[in-house]
């Protein structure tokens, strides 16, 4: 069975000069994180500063974390086989408005390195799941907010993943859509592992599996909603969860 152990991962950062701060003084970004997930569907919630987007970056290799590991399988997640295996969909990305979208998608299918052969037929499969095959031959320039984001997902779902991560996978989308890719997250989520990072509480509430709260770099707590809510906030929803644990002006 497929499976992310993540084994007490620490990361810090050193702080700029700033008043009644220590030159050099370092931040705990991530303070021991330790977490075993198996195929399903997770949602990533905190505040700004929890340490969502650093553990994102460790897991997926863009950042080293300072201690800890990071194991697909049992195996260290690293080098080319375990890039085969991960689709990540950022939250912010620079996308060049010349490409059309099916150029764009070749290219991140070329970095995959997906049979040239197999890429028409795959642009067109992850395209069709993002409701963009209409959109395909438009320059990104043309593209709004909300189907540039689309693309990203598609471009994460190149070469079918077994772990897929998502940043903020439902900025900018109107209400069909996100309940569309709700619908789709859910549906993959059967036999891969997918990790949802998002402030949009109702984006998780009703497809997570478990749900894992994330504060200064901590897990306060990982279970499935129907729990985190019976003991944060009984007989109320995730987003009370969500305030119970985290307060009101904490970066919601």
């Amino acid at each position: 069975m497929i499976c992310l152990e993540l084994q007490d991962i620490r990361k810090s950062y050193t702080q700029k000069a700033a008043p009644f701060a220590k030159a050099g003084q370092s931040k705990k970004a991530l303070a021991g994180v330790s977490l075993t997930l198996g195929p399903g569907l997770y949602g990533l919630l905190g505040p700004n500063g929890a340490g969502k987007s650093t553990l994102i970056h460790i897991i997926t290799g863009t950042l080293a974390a300072d201690s800890g590991e990071v194991l697909w399988c049992g195996q260290p997640a690293r080098g080319i086989r375990f890039r085969r295996v991960l689709g990540y969909m950022p939250q912010q990305q620079g996308l060049y408005d010349s490409y059309t979208g099916r150029r764009f998608l070749a290219y991140m299918a070329a970095l995959k390195e997906i049979p040239r052969t197999s890429v028409p037929d795959e642009v067109e499969r992850v395209a069709a799941a993002v409701n963009l095959v209409a959109e395909l031959d438009k320059r990104l320039s043309a593209y709004s907010g909300g189907m540039k984001r689309r693309l990203l997902l598609a471009g994460a779902l190149l070469g079918d993943p077994k772990l897929l991560i998502l940043d903020e996978p439902t900025a900018g989308l109107d209400p069909k859509e996100r309940v569309r890719l709700r619908n789709l997250l859910a549906e993959m989520a059967k036999d891969r592992i997918i990790l949802v990072a998002t402030h949009v509480v109702s984006d998780v509430e009703t497809v997570a599996d478990k749900v894992i709260l994330l504060r200064d770099g901590r897990i306060v707590d990982a279970a499935p909603v129907p729990e985190l809510i019976g003991k944060y906030a009984p007989g109320q929803g995730l987003e009370d969860v969500y305030l119970s644990v985290f307060g009101e002006g904490d970066g919601k």
